[in-house]
């Protein structure tokens, strides 16, 4: 019986050749469109019912939701379709053209996390001609990378896509169920610019945001002494001070300053709940140094990640791999699936520390098992009674 879709590698090649480059810059974002059409095409040829879905407010971005099989519940594997930007002076090989070398296969995306894609496909194969208990679904997203509006527009769906979820960014085949949170936001304050002769003549900007600093420290080393998981290599949560820009010259007051923070909460830990205390104590600040003030978010968030260590993808996962699940300190789209009612893992073949790199690869012997392990989730989870 002849393939019914091409061999893995060419799988790999095509999707690492197509660009699918999401960033907060417009000078460097791209649509995903070509990477949906590829496997849209590849999985419509298998018999899967395909739906691609356009996000509203974002042009050329797709979801893409395939399914083998009827019925609730089930398994899916999901992951995002968009890469980060590249260094294009610092790679040795072409980041758009598939390259082995020494055991491995280099090329954006290899490892975060387009290769996923071309595996789930690989082991699909072997249930084509089997009769499903629950279904089977292929999800891929739109600019995880960037904005998450891919996930952020399924959680305000809501429509249910199956019971449990695989998502193949990159865990070395360990399988993860917690991740902390991610909460980036800019502070900004306004006072009055005037000749720095005279400090009467305005109001320091950015003397008020040396305090804010101070606060937000100060209420960091409070969240640490009341939240701790061992289960995290930094087992407390952290809070990063990673961007602040104010005035324009020495001889000048500083009429404005605006401060870009990163926190990384733990489970249990909510965005909104943060946001609040972070707003409070910056208006204390603010106002006891005449400073009008506002914060935002840099992007929505990510919410803290944590499936129950008893649900069965915990026990498949922790079963198949042998390793017991684990936690990460980097987000990704789990939270939006819990939402929709997915228990989920991260499990893939990459490495995080290929994440975001020059010369991002994927080592050649992780994909066959790879393929082994997400058989045996399909088996368990979908073709079993």
């Amino acid at each position: 019986m002849p393939r019914p879709v091409p061999e893995l590698m060419t799988l790999l090649r095509e999707l690492i050749a197509t660009p699918s480059v999401s960033s907060v810059s417009p000078a460097f974002d791209q649509g995903n469109a070509g990477v949906i059409a590829l496997l849209a095409g590849w999985l419509e040829g298998l018999g899967l019912r395909t739906e691609v879905q356009d996000i509203p407010g974002f042009p050329g971005k797709q979801n893409l939701v395939a399914t083998l099989g009827e019925g609730p519940g089930g398994l899916v594997l999901a992951g995002h379709t968009d890469t980060v930007p590249y260094d294009a002076g610092r790679w040795t090989h072409d980041p758009f053209t598939l390259t082995e070398d020494d055991g491995r296969l280099y090329g954006l995306g290899t490892s975060d996390m387009k290769g996923f894609f071309a595996l789930a496909i690989e082991a699909l194969l072997a249930f084509l001609d089997r009769p499903l208990a629950r279904p089977l679904v292929l999800l891929a997203t739109a600019d995880e990378e960037s904005s998450m509006c891919g996930a952020i527009a399924l959680a305000r769906a809501g429509r249910p896509l199956g019971r449990y979820a695989i998502i193949g960014e990159p865990t070395g085949l360990v399988p993860v169920r917690m991740h902390k949170g991610i909460m980036m936001e800019a502070v900004r304050l306004i006072g009055r610019s005037g000749h720095s002769s005279d400090p009467s003549l305005g109001r320091s900007a950015l003397e008020g945001m040396h305090e804010v600093m101070g606060a937000l420290l100060a209420w960091r080393a409070d969240l640490q002494r009341h939240h701790r998981d061992p289960a995290f290599a930094v087992a407390v949560p952290t809070l990063n001070l990673g961007h602040v820009h104010g005035g324009d010259n020495p001889n000048r007051i500083c009429g404005e300053c605006e401060l870009h923070l990163d926190l990384r909460p733990l489970p249990g830990m909510h965005l909104d709940d943060l946001r609040a205390e972070m707003r409070a104590r910056v208006a204390r600040v603010a106002e006891a140094h005449g400073l009008a003030w506002e914060t935002r978010p840099l992007f929505p968030g990510i919410e803290a990640l944590e499936t129950d260590a008893s649900s069965p993808v915990v026990r498949a996962a922790e079963a198949l791999t042998g390793h017991a699940a684990g936690a990460v300190a980097f987000g990704t789209e789990a939270p939006y699936l819990r939402a929709l009612g997915l228990d989920t893992v991260i499990l893939g073949p990459g490495d995080i520390a290929q994440a975001h790199q020059p010369d991002e690869f994927l080592a050649l012997e992780r994909i066959p098992r790879m393929v082994d392990l997400l058989r045996g989730l399909i088996a368990r989870l979908c073709a079993s009674p």
